[in-house]
């Protein structure tokens, strides 16, 4: 099986020891985006929706990257620091997957990098 880290100057860089993705084989394991603008590296200002739309656009990006998009994500995981922003992440989170949505996981952490509302990490299938 082939193994490849995939890298974009379109999402966030990594901050410790990861990639942003890892083609493996068949599949793109995207990790964790929190809503942070790639150009400067600081978090995004405003409310959980415009820290959600931030995040979907960084994982855009390195889908984007490693040839996939998001009508190919089988599976997310949503992080979020307030399961009351459930109903705002989840509204902005269909806008992205309008049809055959992926599997999926919410859960609410106790805190998240850089106190951020929301982080969310994908699969995507790229066969």
């Amino acid at each position: 099986m082939s193994r490849e880290t995939i890298s974009t100057p379109g999402a966030p860089a990594a901050i410790g020891p990861y990639a942003q993705a890892v083609r493996a084989g068949q599949f793109l394991f995207l990790s964790g985006q929190i809503p942070l603008d790639p150009a400067t590296g600081q978090v995004v200002e405003g409310d959980v929706s415009v820290q959600t739309a931030r995040v979907l656009d960084n994982l855009a990006a390195v889908l984007d990257a490693g040839g996939a998009s998001f009508a190919s994500v089988v599976r997310t995981t949503i992080f979020l620091a307030d399961m009351n922003d459930f109903a705002v992440v989840n509204e902005v989170y269909g806008r992205r997957f309008p049809a055959n949505p992926p599997a999926r996981a919410t859960v609410q952490v106790a805190r998240l990098p850089r106190d951020v509302r929301v982080e969310i990490d994908a699969i995507a299938y790229l066969g």
